[in-house]
Order: structure tokens, then sequence, then C-alpha cells
């Protein structure tokens, strides 16, 4: 099932930085691997896929996601309130009613809705693991995203220390003594983490920020304990001005300097967010290799701002695209993150702050640079045959004169005929096959119910 010949394709955007971001013709996939490009004719036997009237892309990268907020799309209390009241009133009001089973279902709605939107590659962010659990959250999230048969990154999260809010009506947040923390994500890793260079199950060590979820002498300790066990380093930073108040305040610097100090900057850290990211800070992370996982979306939904995720692209530094939490973005997909991150730059910056071509790229070759997924993001021969084929068959795509551009510049919801991870199927015919649509329609109905109901 790992060999087969895409033909016929309108064109394949390759995830390539230049002239390089395109490419005409075919494409072999031998052993999961891309081995031919080009004007290719079909070998005795072997199975052709049909990319008529279709656009080829790298499979996407989803650099930063909460799947477990599937099933708190559109809280009422929360939809129009700005980042910190939302998180209290939503996220860490709602934590705790988040069973095993409603982990599960939540999981699922996030990946199909990323896998059908042409994501062959998600980072998840949890960051809630409490004693009162009776299951591992690790163990379910992998255990959904295997199902799905695409690369995972748990960013397994936590907190030694809990935010203060405006009120005492929440379930007090869940933490960890510093050496448990490192004790359990070193078990996840053990469990989980496959740090060979085409695995498809990777661990990263990602404390829900440093500036409220950990005290200022455990960030060194914590850099030096994920580098120990070869595990990357995420966090949210600088998503609103309470990080930089913060900094500022306590430490005389801003996040990304402070953070400089402390040993978390380089090539294996991501950030998502750096909204509130000066220029300075900007050309900091450009040197270090430390990337963004930008959330255009999440960001505008909760009136936080627009990250320079042009800036940090234009400087030579590393960005990804990602949709962030379903809670705060209720479109969770990748169609509609290219759409929003094309066009909000042009609208506040101009339209030379970005193309087409290069948002493409920080959702593919981009995603893949900041998650440590060396041999995926791009379509070259040699590359892993992660891909994803784009139907251009609806009327949003009629009638444009550079229809390879359809995907990215016209949003909507994408059309994905099939995708693959490493040359195996992740979408086929536009569906998930082995997924039963009504009855996760019929779980999530239950498991909100009962989530909205309980007191």
């Amino acid at each position: 099932m790992t060999d087969f010949l895409i033909k016929g394709a309108v064109g394949i955007l390759t995830g390539l930085p230049g002239e390089a971001a395109r490419a005409a013709g075919d494409i072999r996939v031998t052993d999961g691997v891309i081995a031919g490009l080009g004007a290719l004719q079909p070998r005795p036997g072997e199975r052709v896929v049909d990319a008529s009237g279709a656009v080829v892309t790298p499979g996407l990268v989803n650099a930063h996601h909460h799947l477990f907020q599937s099933v708190l799309k559109a809280v009422p209390e929360g939809m129009n309130a700005a980042l910190a009241a939302w998180l209290r009133m939503v996220p860490y009001t709602y934590w705790d009613r988040i069973d095993e089973e409603a982990l599960r279902v939540s999981a699922t709605i996030g990946l199909a809705e990323l896998a059908l939107s042409g994501a062959t590659t998600v980072a998840d962010h949890h960051y809630f693991f409490s004693e009162r659990y009776d299951f591992d959250p690790c163990d379910v999230l992998f255990e959904t995203a295997d199902r799905f048969g695409i690369r995972f990154l748990l960013a397994r999260g936590g907190a030694t220390k809990a935010r203060r809010f405006d009120g005492d009506d929440i379930t007090p947040l869940p933490t960890e003594p510093f050496d448990t923390m490192i004790d359990r994500i070193g078990a996840t890793a053990k469990r989980w983490h496959d740090p060979s260079p085409n695995a498809r199950r990777r661990v990263a060590f990602a404390p829900t920020t440093p500036t409220f979820s950990l005290h200022p002498e455990e960030l060194k300790p914590a850099a030096a304990a994920a580098r120990a066990m070869g595990l990357r380093i995420h966090t949210h930073l600088s998503e609103n001005m309470d990080y930089v108040d913060h900094t500022l305040g306590n430490y005389g610097l801003r996040p990304v300097h402070w953070l400089a100090g402390h040993d978390w900057l380089g090539p294996d850290v991501w950030f998502a967010h750096l909204v509130e990211c000066a220029p300075d800070e900007v050309a900091v992370l450009a040197e270090t290799g430390t990337a963004m996982a930008h959330c255009p979306q999440a960001n505008s939904r909760l009136g936080s701002g627009i990250a320079p995720a042009d800036g940090l692209h234009a400087a030579g530094g590393i960005v990804s695209l990602a949709v962030d939490g379903a809670a705060a973005n209720e479109a969770a997909d990748m169609a509609s993150a290219l759409y929003h991150a094309f066009s909000i730059h042009r609208a506040t910056k101009g339209v030379t702050a970005t193309t087409a071509e290069t948002v493409l790229q920080w959702a593919t070759s981009g995603g893949a640079k900041a998650l440590g997924f060396d041999t995926i993001g791009t379509i070259e021969i040699g590359r892993q045959a992660d891909i994803a084929i784009f139907d251009l068959g609806s009327p949003r795509y009629f009638g444009q004169h550079d229809r390879v551009l359809g995907p990215i510049v016209s949003g909507g919801d994408a059309r994905v005929r099939h995708s693959f991870v490493a040359g195996n199927p992740v979408v086929t015919d536009y569906a998930l096959p082995w997924l039963d649509m009504g009855q996760l329609a019929a779980d999530a109905v239950r498991v909100v119910d009962r989530i909205a109901r309980r007191t």
C-alpha cells in the first residue's frame, strides 16, 4: 500500500521557498518515500492515485493544539471574553469535567477535523494532569492518534504553581511537585517517544507557561532535564501583554530576553503565540533558531492581536502554523488557519506582508522544522511521503486563473481527496473510512450535554 504513483495534478506546492515552491508532474512513492517527481508513467502493476482536478501539497503540520477543547467550542460565557477572563471561564472552569470518555471523544473530534483539512502531523499541548484522574491523558491521546495513522507529538504540559485569576469559583488548577513532573514526563517519554528520524510518535516537555506555571528557579533545571531526555521544549509565550507586564515588572526584561537567561531558547524550542514580541525579541528568536507556532485564528478570536510571523520569517527564523484549541477557535482546521494567516497579515500590514506560498511553507516545512520532524514537510525526492491532495471541484475554486493557490486563498471547507503518512492512507476518497461520523456526532452531543449540565 505504500507504493503508488500520484498522477494528473493541476500543480504541486512543495513547501520549499522561492522558485522551488512549485513543481509540476507526477509523484512516485516507493516504500513510503518520495522516489520520483516529474513526468512519470505508471510501471506495470503500479497503483495510480488520481490527482486530476486537484493540488498536491506536503501533509500539513499543526504545530500547537489542545485536543481536550474540542468539546468546549462556543461556551457562551467565553465567547466575548479576552484571554485572561476566557481562560478562567472556559478551560480552567471545565477542566475537571473532562473525564476519560470526554477526552477520547474530544480528541477524536479534533483529529477528524484536522485530518479532513489536510493535516498529517499534529502537536497537542495537554496541560491538565491531576491526582483525581483514574486515567492517563497521555495514553488516551496517543491511542486516539494511532487510530488516525497521523504523526503525533504530545507536548506534555503541567504546572508546579497555579495562576491566580479574578475569582475563586473554579476548581483549583492541578499542580505537580517539580521532581514528580520530571519523573512523569520521563515515564511518558519511555512509553511513547520515538527519537528515530521517521518517528510517528514524539513527546516534548511543555509546561503551560514559563511565567505563570513554573517557579523561576525551576526554569534552568527543567530545560536541562528535557534535553537530557532528548525532548524538545514547548510552551505558551507572550500571548498578550500579561506576559510582558509580568516579566518586565518582576525581572526588568521582556519574555524572550528573560528566557534567554534561563536556557529556554534554541533550535529545540518552539513557542506558541508570541503575539507581543518586540523587534529585538524577533531578532533573538531568529538568531537562536527558536521557532514560533503562529495561531492567527485564536489570537484574533480572543482579541489578543497578530503575531509578527511575517517579521520572523523575513529575519530567517522558523515560523510554523497552528490552529490552537477549539475552545478559542471554533473552526479548528488547517484550511481555515491557512486562509486566516494569508489574509490577516495583508489586512493589517499591506499586501506585501506575506504570500500564499509562504503561508503554505509555514504549514509544512516550517512546522516540520519547529517540531523536529526532519524527514517530512516538503515534496522532494527522498522525503517521507506525507502528502495531501486537495480537490478543486467546489464552486469556490471555479474561475481561478492560478488554480494551484486555491487551497490557501479561497478559505472555506477543504475537500481533501486523499492524504498519506509515509505512504499509508489517512484520508481516502474524502473520508476517514474507519470513523462513524454519525456516532461521533451523537457522542459529541451527549458529552457536551453532560459537562455543560454538571454543577
